[in-house]
Parts: structure tokens; sequence; C-alpha cells
């Protein structure tokens, strides 16, 4: 395994060949926006599984957005970090104000990435659930809620890159999910190509992470959908 990645190309072809040994059952990968998509499309390429994105949209501290004290995904879940929301000072104005931008932004994207595709279905399927890196892990925390909701067989978290604490707590909340009855088996442990340490950011691992836009989003997901390899 390389110790950096040279895009998010090459990353997900790493990450695909991974997962591709893992057991599934009728597999769906989900991409995070804007950047897991890319990755996302080469773990859908090489496990020749359907593509679609699960939004999620980061709550972030004003004036320091990339520190994120929370994440709102699809089905109306939110996720709040209260140690950073503390650490922050941040109040319950605050708080509402940025949900609800970004709550906003979220409902622009679904229309704007499926272009009128319906979303995949996620009842009784194993999602591969898919971002370029984790931080915090606050937005893909997010996506799990809310695809627990729906039913899938399994989630299985997997990023090329994210710091040891993060995996460790996905995998506690793994660790909970499967204690549940009800839940049983729902969340897998988390893969993470990388956890390297000191971390220093998810970026600092791609020798090209340049920002991915809206367009070229918009562009793998319809490539996939002509290829029969979309949703459903």
């Amino acid at each position: 395994m390389p110790q950096r990645f040279r895009n998010r190309r090459h990353a997900g072809a790493l990450l695909g060949a991974v997962l591709r040994e893992q057991d599934a059952v009728f597999p769906l990968i989900l991409g995070l926006p804007r950047g897991g998509v890319p990755v996302a499309s080469e773990v859908a390429r090489v496990l020749n599984a359907p593509l679609d994105v699960w939004l999620v949209r980061k709550l972030g501290v004003p004036g320091q957005t990339e520190l994120a004290f929370g994440a709102i995904a699809e089905g109306g879940v939110q996720v709040i970090n209260r140690e950073v929301v503390a650490q922050q000072q941040l109040g319950d104005d605050s708080i509402r104000k940025i949900s609800r931008k970004q709550q906003h932004e979220l409902s622009r994207r679904a229309q704007l990435f499926r272009r009128g595709r319906a979303p995949a279905p996620i009842r009784g399927r194993t999602i591969f659930l898919i971002d370029d890196g984790l931080a915090t892990g606050a937005s893909m925390r997010a996506a799990i809620h809310a695809l627990i909701q729906r039913e899938p067989r399994a989630i299985v978290p997997a990023v090329p890159v994210a710091p040891s604490r993060t995996i460790a707590e996905l995998n506690s909340q793994a660790a909970t999910t499967a204690a549940e009855p009800a839940r049983a088996g729902c969340v897998s442990r988390a893969v993470a190509l990388l956890t390297p340490s000191p971390f220093w950011g998810v970026g600092a691992w791609y020798d090209d992470f340049r920002q991915v836009r809206d367009s070229e989003v918009v562009r793998l997901l319809d490539a996939h959908a002509r290829s029969g390899s979309g949703p459903p």
C-alpha cells in the first residue's frame, strides 16, 4: 500500500481492491459529495456495482469552516459534536442558522446531482459508504445514522485515509449497533487504507487534492447511469 495517493481516482481503485474481498449482498456504492464521489466511482467500477450519492453537509464553525461541529444528512438526520460546540462556545441560535443554510444546500444538491433520477433503493443491500477521507468523522456518522433508517443489510464505511482515533470511534458505533438485536450487523467495521500519525489533514495525503466541482459529480453519476451501473 502506498503512503500517499496520486489523486482520488487512484485512491478509489486501491480502496475498491480491498473492498472486493468483503462479502456483499446486492451491493450499492454511495459517495459523499463532492470529494467522495470520484473515489466512489472507482470503487463502483472495481466492484461492478451501481453508484449513487448520499447527501451530507458538514456544519462548520463560523470563521473556521473546516472545523466541523456536526453534520446533517438526507432523511433529516443531524449529528452534533457537543465537545466542539462547548469548545467554540456556539449558541443554539448559531447552530440553527448554520443548519438551515446547509439544509438548503443539501436540497439543492439532491436536485442537481440526480437530475430527476430517484435515489437508489437501500433496504436489504450492502452499502459501501465512501468519502475521500475523514477528519472528525461527523459527516460519516450523520450519513450512517440516516442510512440505518432505510434498513440496509449492512453499511461499510470506507475511506482512503483517516486518523486512527476517528476510525476507532466509528468502530465503536459499529459495535453499539451490532449489540442491538433489531440492527444486528447493520454497521460493519470501518475501512481506512491509511491511518497516519500525525494526521495533518485529508489533503496532506494526496498529490492532487483539487476541489471537486458539482459538474464533475454530475458527469460521473451520469456516466454510471448510462453504463447501467447507476441506480438502482
